[in-house]
């Protein structure tokens, strides 16, 4: 009888050696001082030495994926900003806390692997590693047969930041009368995109490539938009400004998000008129497809991340952010318990 190998399971070793390959200096490109060791190693090294001059260095840490958005990326065979959006969903996490982003690991679980798909992924991670400022320092690469088909594949990835102890941002002191101040999304970013496709591609039935006048171009393109990384305007604003409280605008919009950051007792007054709506939005909202509230509850209806301040300092941080991102002052805090959208 023929000896059977590992390829004929379905894992091409020689494939996932040739996507290492081709990834080296891509990842090389992210690193910094305080990268230690050599991709290849059984663990990525990171010094904190620059760090020891805190009064009690805290680290934070923060894993998530891309959720469904991937189905729209592997149904479009395009893979080079799925990175992008792995990397923000975990260090737009991270510095919720007042966390500097250190470093981050990606993990890559596919049916077959093939060593340019893999490359475009990389890039994407890279990319958004060098708008955070952490360093990719390892991952990991699974070819699963069986697990998923040949044109699968899922993400995911892990961060780690650091903070002192005094600095980290609780909410805790977040009052009634505070105010909201959001900052704009790209797009959808990486929430919602079961309830994306029910709508366009299941209801509708229009396909990716379909081009869309309100959209100023195809729907696959407006979708894969790659989720805005907030780390460099927070890093920022926490230098200059009391923040009280910030929050991801991820699974759960508008509506659940910040509630998550403010104590039990306060609630929430957004206006909804208070930003500029986002082309893809306002054509959701033209379908008459869902229900407001769901709407509001489902993704970050433009505002993809929120800050949360003393009134008195409101619009000059406003001002502050609008040197680089767009900021509106969106609604406050009050004393009832719940979200009002008005």
């Amino acid at each position: 009888m023929e000896k059977i190998t590992y390829r004929d399971s379905g894992v091409n070793i020689d494939e996932g050696n040739k996507a290492v390959d081709i990834i080296k200096e891509k990842v090389k490109s992210t690193y910094n001082k305080n990268v230690l060791g050599d991709l290849g190693s059984f663990s990525g090294l990171y010094s904190i030495k620059d760090c020891l001059n805190m009064k009690e260095p805290v680290l934070l840490s923060s894993t998530d994926g891309v959720g469904t958005k991937l189905k729209i990326a592997q149904m479009m065979d395009k893979h080079d900003s799925v990175g992008i959006d792995l990397v923000a969903m975990c260090v737009n996490d991270l510095i919720c806390q007042g966390a500097k982003p250190l470093f981050f690991l990606d993990y890559i679980a596919t049916g077959s692997l093939k060593s340019n798909q893999v490359e475009d992924i990389v890039s994407g991670i890279v990319q958004g590693c060098k708008n955070s400022g952490c360093a990719l320092i390892g991952g990991e690469t699974a070819e699963m047969p069986g697990m998923y088909n040949d044109d699968e594949y899922d993400l995911a990835g892990f961060s780690v930041g650091i903070c002192d102890k005094e600095n980290i941002i609780t909410g805790e002191n977040v009052k009634e009368g505070d105010v909201l101040i959001g900052i704009s999304s790209s797009g959808i970013h990486s929430n919602g995109f079961s309830l994306i496709r029910k709508i366009f591609l299941d209801n509708l039935n229009w396909k990716l490539d379909k081009y869309v006048d309100e959209l100023k171009k195809t729907l696959g393109e407006e979708l894969l938009t790659p989720t805005k990384i907030y780390v460099n305007i927070v890093m920022d604003l926490i230098a200059k400004y009391n923040i009280k409280a910030i929050a991801h605008i991820t699974g759960g919009g508008l509506i659940e998000n910040i509630t998550r950051v403010i104590p039990d007792k306060l609630g929430l007054s957004i206006n909804k008129n208070s930003w500029r709506e986002l082309d893809i939005y306002s054509l959701i909202k033209k379908l008459d497809l869902v229900d407001e509230r769901e709407l509001y509850r489902s993704f970050n209806m433009g505002v993809g991340l929120v800050i949360i301040v003393d009134k008195n300092e409101a619009e000059e941080i406003v001002d502050f952010i609008n040197k680089n991102e767009e900021a509106y002052i969106i609604g406050e805090v009050t004393s009832n318990s719940g979200v009002t959208l008005c």
